[in-house]
């Protein structure tokens, strides 16, 4: 049974190691205490893969979760869970103090970039071409890149605050690495590990307001081109090697697809409550309207799409800022989905808000959606609840302001680099 909350520890050296995926030297298995590694007892030629791969799974293990508490907070899902922390986020009223917040989100977020940035440190073998840098730049990018999309500010390994932009920046320079290596070490692995870096530069680029280089990263994608994080069902193991997004919709009950998501395009399938095929599931918390479980990740070994050609054409028609191009996108994906040609309104303005319905559908569930409401909230607004509104469940107030998370209290209070809060979130 998978833990309902995770607690991390905040350390760099919390990677797991995936035991057995590489052979490792005597230096490395002997140490004194088995809770630390030693970085200078590292062998980097026997181990370098092995940490490699750990710092990658730390990433794939705590997406779906982190993917979850965003599709709250942008209204891709309903909370049907009775947790008063994932409320919060359901509210856009999220506290410093959120145990969920720091728990479940930011120490997953922490120790995937600090577990990548353990093999970013040592003296690896061939450095220009090695898969375990490339590898290890990727995923400390694409850490980066979502805490630098969800958080208000970041912090890593006990450093000081850092603004959205200079997350964005960190991202895009580990993003660089990953594409240099990927492309010089020249077998499938690595070109994989360069091309889903460009998209997330791309990204990255495009949150920061670069539209020029932002486009320029989407066209050097190639045609067809997709990431998945994989998963795997182990009953021994599904904490951390299972889809948590799937474990929330039919183990928990904790996601209700939002109404606006439900208009039966196929991005974005669902059923109500007690539907077939096997498992059924009940919600945690009844649901005004009725639990409508997402049957877009229906197992535990469902691979969550991380980068895409798909995700370039959207950065390059957002960052074109034409209306005709971004048309010629909106209903090419439209047709390809079964859907009659947007007949709206022509305007910059209600034309980007078509992409960003697209996008929505596009990529629902993936944890995108916080970085879209960040960079543009007028063309999200048919889709995420308005400030003041009322919350969908009675009893909670109305929909708060927030637009980002705060960093908890537990990193303000533990990061000697780091200022108490002042006040605000």
């Amino acid at each position: 049974m998978k833990k309902i909350a995770r607690t991390v520890s905040r350390t760099a050296a919390g990677a797991l190691l995936a035991v057995g995926a590489t052979a490792c030297g005597d230096k490395f298995l002997t140490v004194t205490n088995p809770n630390v590694i030693d970085a200078s007892t590292v062998d980097p030629t026997a181990s370098g893969i092995t940490l490699a791969l750990s710092a990658q799974q730390n990433f794939v293990d705590m997406f779906g979760t982190v993917a979850m508490y965003a599709a709250y907070f942008t209204g891709e899902a309903n909370v049907s869970d009775t947790f008063p922390t994932r409320n919060e986020f359901g509210i856009r009223s999220i506290t410093d103090l959120n145990g969920s917040l720091n728990g479940d989100v930011w120490a997953p977020l922490s120790r995937a970039i600090a577990s990548a940035k353990q093999v970013l440190d040592l003296s690896l073998p061939t450095p220009t071409t090695n898969i375990s840098l490339a590898r290890a730049a990727t995923f400390r990018g694409f850490a980066i890149l979502q805490m630098a999309s969800d958080f208000c500010s970041g912090s890593f390994s006990n450093g000081p605050e850092l603004t959205t932009a200079q997350m964005l920046d960190s991202a895009s320079f580990w993003f660089g690495k990953a594409i240099e290596v990927g492309r010089a070490n020249g077998t499938p692995d690595g070109a994989a590990m360069a091309n889903a870096a460009l998209v997330g530069r791309a990204r990255a680029k495009l949150q920061k307001g670069d539209n020029a280089g932002a486009a320029a990263d989407a066209a050097a994608v190639p045609a067809g081109f997709e990431f998945s994080l994989r998963y795997t069902d182990d009953l021994a193991n599904r904490g951390r090697l299972s889809n948590d997004i799937y474990f929330f919709s039919f183990d928990r009950g904790s996601i209700s697809v939002a109404p606006w998501y439900r208009q039966g395009d196929p991005r974005v399938t669902y059923r109500v409550q007690g539907g077939s095929p096997a498992p059924t599931a009940n919600p945690q918390d009844q649901v005004p309207g009725g639990f409508h479980q997402q049957t877009k990740f229906f197992a535990y070994n469902a691979p969550i799409r991380l980068a895409s050609k798909l995700e370039a054409d959207y950065i390059a028609a957002e960052a074109s800022n034409n209306v005709a191009t971004q048309l010629t996108l909106i209903n090419a994906r439209r047709q390809a989905n079964g859907r009659p040609v947007y007949d709206g309104a022509q305007d910059a303005a209600s034309v980007k808000t078509e992409l960003f319905n697209q996008r929505a559908l596009e990529f629902y569930l993936e944890g995108k959606r916080v970085a879209d409401f960040r960079r543009s909230p007028a063309s999200v607004s048919s889709t995420v609840t308005p400030a003041g509104a009322p919350y969908f469940k009675p009893g909670y107030g109305n929909t708060g302001t927030d637009t980002c998370y705060p960093i908890p209290r537990a990193e303000r209070d533990n990061n000697p680099n780091m200022t108490s809060p002042s006040g605000g979130r």
